[in-house]
């Protein structure tokens, strides 16, 4: 279980400036909680992509930025691939996630679906005060990152800002 004192409860958001690169800024903020380090390696990383000539939506720079890092984006039929990503995003944490049978088992994605395992992930996370977001994508492929539940509101306001469809894990299926 976590402790709420682990994180600032503080954000150093910039009310005042609205560009899109604040809130990319505040975004990463929110799905690196506790680490601005690495919300900082991937900010620069974003803007690099962005100075070179990356003219796609925000959300799909970004998406790149993060993989594996602090979010993922799986393609729609595997499903080993997105509990590895979703396991390895807790564990930044120490959070493990019980799948309710074992995905090192060939059988246990036999009757799996992705909605079903990112409602079982979404559960599992919030129990620990965490949530699972997924976003649409245009190839139907799964995304989505991890943030504090204690910051859903400034996540779908952000989501809201920079054309995120956004919706949590439970929700997914």
């Amino acid at each position: 279980m976590r402790d709420d004192d682990d994180f600032e409860d503080e954000r150093d958001f910039d009310d005042e400036d609205d560009s899109v690169e604040a809130k990319v800024w505040q975004w990463l903020l929110l799905i690196n909680p506790g680490d601005e380090e690495a919300a900082l390696l991937q900010f620069n990383t974003y803007r690099e992509a962005v100075a070179d000539g990356d003219d796609d939506e925000p959300v799909e720079v970004v998406g790149r930025v993060i993989d594996w890092r602090a979010g993922f984006m799986v393609a729609e039929d595997d499903l080993r691939a997105l509990v590895q990503a979703i396991d390895e995003l807790a564990a930044r944490w120490n959070l493990s996630i019980d799948w309710d049978g074992d995905p090192d088992d060939d059988d246990f994605f036999d009757a799996a679906d992705a909605g079903t395992l990112l409602g079982i992930a979404y559960d599992r996370l919030a129990e620990s005060g965490y949530t699972l977001w997924v976003r649409e994508t245009d190839d139907d492929s799964h995304a989505g990152w991890i943030t504090l539940s204690r910051d859903n509101e400034p996540m779908r306001e952000l989501a809201t800002a920079l054309h995120i469809n956004l919706r949590l894990g439970s929700d997914a299926g």
